[in-house]
């Protein structure tokens, strides 16, 4: 199954509005901080490599423009190396023990009577983190706080 890099892109974009950003999940998985660099470095390395390209050009003359479409590059693509990052990792399958955690979440969220997603043989991050959104959204803090 292979992707193309639009697809990888878009999963990522998707994994990043999925993921639930609850200080709980920082200390287990790096996407809350993974998420948050994403969005800043989407948010400011437009303007960052704009300013680059012009300064290099500007200070140095014509003859550095090759340098500073490099810089200025190399800005652009790093929010692209956070949603490529987010991508990849959605389409990841749960190691054994965080399979079995998500298993333990799913049938306790059944008991309470939360609809939840059919259980898939092999779960990956994505169904993860839907499950996990689901369980803040649904549950009380008193019910998840026996998990985090």
């Amino acid at each position: 199954m292979s992707q193309t890099i639009t697809d990888i892109f878009r999963d990522g974009q998707d994994y990043m509005k999925i993921w639930p950003m609850k200080k709980e999940l920082n200390s287990l998985f790096p996407e809350g901080r993974v998420i948050s660099a994403t969005k800043f470095s989407i948010s400011v390395m437009p303007p960052v490599a704009v300013l680059s390209v012009f300064a290099l050009v500007n200070f140095n003359g014509e003859h550095f423009i090759p340098q500073a479409i490099a810089v200025g590059a190399f800005f652009l693509s790093l929010p692209l190396q956070g949603l490529m990052w987010l991508g990849y990792r959605s389409k990841q399958t749960l190691p054994p023990a965080m399979r079995a955690w998500y298993q333990e979440i799913q049938h306790k969220m059944r008991l309470e009577g939360v609809v939840v997603s059919q259980q898939r043989s092999i779960p990956r991050y994505k169904e993860l983190a839907i499950l996990l959104k689901t369980a803040f959204n649904e549950l009380d803090k008193v019910f998840t706080k026996q998990w985090f």
